[in-house]
């Protein structure tokens, strides 16, 4: 049986005071950096994977020898004002349920810091960042992406990459989507983060589309889960209920984990909705 080890972070406290604030504008708030880790585990140890400032990310390890890797890929609509920090809390609460967590940060849209990225610099930045865990000297057999919101749909991509000409030197044999954005078309339609799905293409998204679209990448050939708060107001369920139901119609393993609370409640490593995301890790290692 694994431990189960619930973080309550003070950063989250932020984080659910701002998401009021955001909920209405469709954004993920952003969350001060907090590197609050559980007594005994080594410290993160931040390994760029290109030039640019974003392309780097940051391995939390175990205690012990590591279940697997989880590619921890952070929200925000993929907008420049959002990073890796968002991330850090669950990384840290992976380390302590055992797993190597390698925290992702990437170029996003928009300029100054952070920015530069945008497809197709934000699909060549997840690609790279998720094989240079060759490099890193951990085993990669079992190699879990799980992201929010933006996250969630980079995730889902980071899977089919190698069916559109990205490399993948390490597969990706497992996704998490926490509320993730998989059908960029409907996010689209449905004006969620303000238009964030055609900022993030430099056009509205169309069948032309289908290298950057999970929902267009159908059948997935790794198992999916998508966890998703029934009250989220900013990414609305039917993004993963309408996912799922496609992917399993085209004969792929998908399923959906409906969990109370709002979009920002997946990833909150106290509540019970990262408990229950945490239980399907145990699923697979």
């Amino acid at each position: 049986m694994h431990r189960r080890t619930l973080l309550r972070l003070p950063a989250l406290g932020a984080l659910a005071a701002a998401g009021a604030t955001l909920t209405a504008c469709g954004e993920d708030p952003p969350v001060a950096e907090n590197d609050a880790r559980p007594p005994g585990l080594p410290d993160a140890a931040r390994t760029a994977y290109g030039a640019d400032p974003s392309q780097f990310g940051e391995l939390h390890l175990p205690a012990g020898t590591p279940r697997g890797v989880v590619v921890v890929i952070h929200g925000g609509f993929w907008r420049a004002a959002y990073d890796h920090t968002l991330g850090t809390p669950l990384a840290a609460s992976l380390a302590a349920e055992g797993w190597a967590a390698w925290n992702l940060e990437y170029r996003r849209v928009g300029d100054g810091t952070g920015g530069g990225g945008g497809a197709p610099a934000t699909f060549d930045d997840v690609a790279a960042g998720v094989d240079a865990l060759a490099d890193l000297g951990v085993d990669t057999s079992v190699v879990v992406t799980l992201g929010h919101s933006a996250g969630g749909h980079l995730a889902a991509w980071s899977a089919a990459r190698q069916g559109h000409d990205w490399p993948s030197r390490v597969p990706v044999t497992h996704v998490v989507s926490q509320a993730g954005v998989l059908d960029l078309r409907a996010a689209a339609s449905a004006g969620l983060g303000d238009g964030a799905a055609t900022a993030l293409l430099g056009h509205e998204p169309t069948t032309d589309d289908a290298r950057y679209d999970p929902a267009q990448q159908l059948p997935l050939d790794v198992p999916l889960w998508c966890v998703h708060g029934v009250d989220d107001t900013i990414v609305p369920l039917s993004q993963s209920a309408d996912y799922v139901a496609a992917a399993t119609a085209a004969g792929a393993t998908a399923e959906l984990v409906e969990v109370e609370g709002d979009h920002f409640v997946v990833i909150d490593p106290g509540s019970a909705a990262w408990a229950r995301t945490l239980e399907v890790l145990d699923t697979i290692a």
